[in-house]
């Protein structure tokens, strides 16, 4: 099936599916704070934090349109149920609107599917009862097409509010080369995750999501948000580019080969 040669934007409607990143393992308080300034300035859907910084975001934010999406079991997934359970009340019972957890990857890549279901339904259970949403985090360059699938169909069960392709730190070691990689969100796996979830579950890409072009193309795919540290470059060009406060329809400019699968980065 052919891609989407048009979508709607504007400057809200873009903004709005970022979730601004402020996830490196390096980054000091003040880089923490000048990135909760950008989200504010910039109205996106979400500054994307590690848990210790909620109460700094809150600070920030608090009064705005801006939520706060906290990161559990991150980046690996590897921490035990009721520890991504106390993780993600606590996140929430200090002001995360939104919580992004990864899955445990190695049950996944097993085919227990009975642990994923029942870890996947603890967490997105305290979550809600907080009032919040859960969004479900694959790590998709460990997996295949039938792992995939299988996320896809347990979410939509278990009516998750997100699924997510990848934390942005899922690198992949080469056999021949011992060198790390890393695809994140690709054209093939956002189409196979829309066509495998549930209407009400919407989907998020993360991870090589880079520029203006990228955002217009993922959105067209179906998907309504997306992880993202180029948040400025992306909003600034479409400012350039004449997109503004009024809802256009744009044409969607594929490059030769994309409709057949080319990473998104």
């Amino acid at each position: 099936m052919a891609p989407p040669s048009t979508t709607i934007v504007s400057i809200p409607i873009l903004a709005k599916m970022i979730d601004h990143s402020l996830l490196h393992p390096t980054m000091t308080d003040a880089e923490v704070e000048a990135g909760l300034q950008l989200s504010l300035k910039y109205n996106v859907a979400t500054a994307c934090i590690k848990p210790y910084s909620i109460a700094q975001a809150k600070k920030v934010l608090d009064g705005s349109t801006v939520k706060i999406c906290a990161v559990i079991g991150f980046p690996h997934g590897n921490s035990a149920t009721k520890i991504k359970v106390i993780e993600a009340q606590e996140a929430v019972a200090e002001g995360a609107h939104e919580i992004d957890m990864v899955v445990n990857i190695g049950k996944v890549l097993g085919g227990d599917y009975e642990y994923v279901r029942t870890e996947i339904s603890a967490v997105d259970f305290v979550v809600k009862q907080g009032g919040s949403i859960l969004k479900v985090i694959f790590e998709n360059d460990y997996l295949g097409d039938k792992e995939i699938i299988n996320l896809c169909k347990i979410c939509t069960e278990l009516e998750v509010a997100f699924v997510k392709t990848s934390t942005g730190y899922g690198f992949v070691k080469e056999s021949a080369t011992g060198m790390y990689t890393y695809k994140g969100a690709t054209f093939p796996q956002l189409r196979l995750m829309r066509e495998n979830c549930g209407d009400e579950v919407q989907i998020k890409a993360a991870g090589g999501v880079r520029s203006l072009d990228d955002l217009i193309k993922v959105k067209a795919l179906g998907v309504t948000r997306i992880g993202a540290t180029a948040t400025v470059p992306m909003l600034e060009e479409a400012r350039r580019r004449g997109i503004g406060e009024r809802e256009v329809e744009i044409e969607v400019k594929w490059n030769e080969g994309e409709a057949g699968g080319a990473a998104v980065y």
